[in-house]
């Protein structure tokens, strides 16, 4: 079992979704239940499947959890990049929460990759 609060990558994973809450507050009143609702969701789920992973008994198991927390960055960024196409978000918006993404995405890999050593 893990301290959650001390990973760096959860750290950088909850700035991601403060971030992402932050963006889609000017979001269209009639994405609220899609894109809005759709992108929060799995912004959440990233630094939530690291927390549940690390709870877990086996490194096993937190492995699997933190591939369903790189499958939710991918979701994450299908969206972003989404949000840019519609004009929901600007280009000096969305990158840096794409850059994190895409880092928290190498970190989740190297972490699987250490685990996966033990």
């Amino acid at each position: 079992m893990h301290r959650f609060e001390d990973l760096k990558i959860w750290q950088k994973a909850m700035d991601i979704t403060e971030s992402c809450y932050k963006a889609t507050e000017n979001f269209p009143i009639e994405e609220k239940y899609g894109l809005t609702s759709q992108l929060r969701r799995s912004a959440i789920s990233i630094p939530s499947n690291i927390a549940e992973g690390a709870g877990r008994n086996t490194n096993g198991e937190f492995k699997q959890f933190l591939g369903i927390a790189n499958g939710s960055s991918f979701e994450l960024l299908t969206q972003l990049y989404l949000s840019k196409r519609l004009n929901l978000i600007t280009e000096n918006n969305v990158r840096p929460i794409i850059n994190e993404v895409i880092e928290v995405t190498k970190m989740n890999y190297s972490l699987q990759k250490s685990i996966q050593k033990s």
